[in-house]
């Protein structure tokens, strides 16, 4: 038995560094969200709403015709919750159909969908089981195809993408037991081995492997340590699941999205061929990365398909629910919900087909577009969730199985909740995702000031910082005090005849973008150094620039719309909705970024995690059960059995 792999021990600091040295370091093309946090309202980047070619567009909707019969007709989304598992039969027509090759290329046998449509066919599918929009996605936005597009060999391409576009679904394999968010403490390792090291030999264990236990394809990252000829660090590999020593040891089973094939994986003395190796060694963490720019699309897809399914719900049961004499819709209390699903789903909606069209022509990096899509809508569609249980009040909590067995419709409401949930986690938690866009929305300033406060700089090092940011500064802090936004007749093309007033919603986005940029000036003059342990302000930075970039989008496609289709004015009637109700909650969140109980919130927790609260805790009882609060990842004395499952075919 071998002993298990070192975690290695990291500092804040070298975690950090670890971090930033993985991420894009430049800015090649613009990006409409990087200049709203810097206080400049590029409405030229993103109006017109850019639009698919015709040919990319046909083929789209002719898949999406024929996805949507096959939901209709063989997905039985109650038979998946029930029994905890896509049938196999329902996999096997998904591959028939190409689903799995939504988004590779036609010359490797897949479908060649655009971003656009590949997200269209996420909501539809997710629609009807979201554990199907998450095996999909999961194999395409973040599994084998998506690293290989970007970072693959022509001999990998052609090796693996034919069979992951027809027949082999793929995982991606990054989190450990005690590895989240921080993976510059990565156990796993990737040793190199063989006559001229033409082998790495992987040992280590991944947690929470989504299409791990039916996986044929693994995407594993795993540390290469530092030695003569080999620079070593985290690094990507394309892994047979089959291969010898590797073990599905567990299938884990969650609060919703019961269908998911989730594990547990086991790497023991794993041989993997040097030439699947995606991209050089050390690079894994930034191909990870890179993959999660569009990858993270995915989400908010479901997000989009999740909210109208809610709205259809809302609408139907609130028409025929009556209460003292009239529906219920009609009550404020509960129209008041109503409006805010109809009017967050067209927003979210046009977020991600903004975001997505923009990924489709590659003239914007989208780098916090798709970040801010995955979280504006994993937050706003668990809302959503949310108000329809309330909506349908004790129906809502009841499950669709005991509905049905009394005689009602059987609708899964509750089981939305929970499915909708992990969308707060999955590919970087709310949290997380709060400081990678608040990393990158502060850039700018620390490209050119970042040295001042940077204790290991050099006097020297720092009076050229000085004089960059001075200069910086002289030029940017003058254009914060007036713009657009205060011109009364600013973006009139938003105000067409017989349509409600969006110019006002569009000015108001540009002042709030100038004033969101003073307010960051202002926070980095203040905390400098400590500005990066101010979570709580970074999120409110980074929710403030999220409602911003969902109001421009809105009101963008309901332009877009209004020249495009019948209902143009009902567009521009839910733009107007979101926008007023969005304004309410950015102007909170403008109060809160100096007003609020962050210093009283730290002084609390150190007091809970001390134990000064804990007479707090007495009078219940704790029905946890026994074991470590991370399991140990050494390989056990019994060797556990394979779980993993293999999809039948016919």
């Amino acid at each position: 038995m071998t002993a298990p792999t070192p975690k290695p021990s990291v500092s804040e600091r070298e975690a950090r560094q670890v971090a930033e040295a993985a991420r894009e370091q430049d800015w090649r093309k613009p990006s409409f969200a990087k200049e709203l946090f810097l206080g400049r309202f590029r409405l030229d980047l993103i109006h017109p709403h850019p639009m698919p070619p015709d040919e990319d567009a046909q083929r789209g909707e002719e898949f999406l015709a024929k996805l949507r019969d096959f939901c209709e007709t063989k997905i039985d989304a109650a038979r998946i919750e029930r029994e905890a598992k896509i049938p196999d039969e329902v996999i096997q027509g998904l591959k028939e159909l190409g689903a799995l090759g939504m988004k590779i290329d036609t010359k490797y046998g897949g479908l060649g969908l655009t971003q656009v449509y590949y997200n269209k066919a996420l909501a539809l599918v997710g629609s009807a089981s979201p554990a199907i929009g998450a095996l999909l996605s999961a194999h395409q936005s973040i599994g084998v195809p998506q690293p290989l597009k970007i970072f693959g060999t022509q001999e990998q391409k052609d090796a693996f993408l034919p069979r992951c576009a027809r027949t082999d679904i793929t995982a991606f394999l990054l989190t450990e037991p005690d590895v989240g968010s921080d993976p510059a403490r990565m156990a796993m390792a990737a040793v190199p081995d063989g006559d001229g090291d033409d082998h790495y030999v992987l040992d280590g264990v991944k947690l929470w492997t989504t299409n791990g236990v039916v996986a044929d394809l693994l995407v594993v990252m795993a540390r290469v340590p530092k030695s003569e000829g080999h620079k070593g660090g985290i690094t990507a590999f394309v892994v047979e699941a089959a291969s010898e020593g590797v073990t599905v040891e567990n299938r884990n089973a969650f609060m919703g999205l019961r269908g998911l094939e989730n594990g547990v994986t086991r790497f023991h003395r794993v041989r993997v061929p040097a030439a699947n190796r995606i991209g050089p060694e050390g690079a894994g963490l930034k191909i990870a990365l890179t993959t999660l720019n569009t990858g993270r699309l995915s989400l908010p897809a479901m997000c989009v398909g999740a909210g109208k399914w809610c709205l259809k719900i809302a609408r139907e049961w609130s028409a025929a629910r009556e209460q003292w004499g009239k529906p219920v819709a009609y009550h404020e209390a509960v129209g008041k919900k109503i409006s805010f699903i109809a009017a967050t789903t067209f927003a979210l909606e046009a977020v991600l087909d903004l975001s997505s069209q923009m990924a489709d022509e590659d003239r914007n990096d989208i780098r916090i577009e798709a970040a801010l899509a995955k979280l504006y809508g994993s937050e706003m569609a668990c809302l959503m969730a949310d108000e329809l249980v309330q909506i349908r009040g004790g129906r809502g909590f009841e499950t669709a199985e005991s509905l049905r067995a009394r005689g009602e419709r059987a609708v899964p409401a509750e089981q939305v909740l929970r499915d909708l949930r992990i969308n707060r986690i999955f590919e970087g938690s709310t949290e997380i995702m709060h400081l990678l866009i608040a990393r990158e929305a502060v850039d700018a300033h620390l490209k050119v000031a970042g040295d001042l406060i940077d204790p290991d700089k050099t006097l020297s090092d720092k009076a050229k910082a000085g004089a960059r940011a001075g200069g910086f500064y002289a030029r940017w802090l003058p254009k914060l005090v007036t713009g657009p936004g205060q011109l009364p007749r600013s973006y009139a093309e938003f105000h067409p005849e017989g349509h409600p007033d969006l110019s006002g919603h569009l000015r108001y986005v540009e002042r709030s973008a100038r004033k969101l940029a003073r307010s960051t000036f202002y926070a980095m003059s203040r905390w400098q150094g400590k500005m990066e342990t101010k979570q709580g302000f970074l999120g409110r930075v980074v929710d403030i620039g999220a409602e911003l970039f969902a109001m421009s989008a809105a009101c963008v496609r309901a332009e877009l719309l209004r020249t495009t289709e019948e209902y143009g004015r009902e567009a521009y009637q839910l733009a107007d909705a979101f926008c007023r109700q969005a304004r309410i909650r950015v102007d909170e969140l403008f109060d809160r970024l100096w007003t609020n109980t962050d210093e009283l919130d730290r002084k609390v927790v150190k007091g809970v995690l001390s134990g000064t609260y804990t007479w707090l805790e007495s009078g219940v009882v704790d029905p946890s059960g026994e074991g470590p609060w991370i399991a140990d990842t050494k390989l056990p004395e019994t060797p556990r059995p394979d779980v993993r499952r293999v999809i039948k075919e016919g």
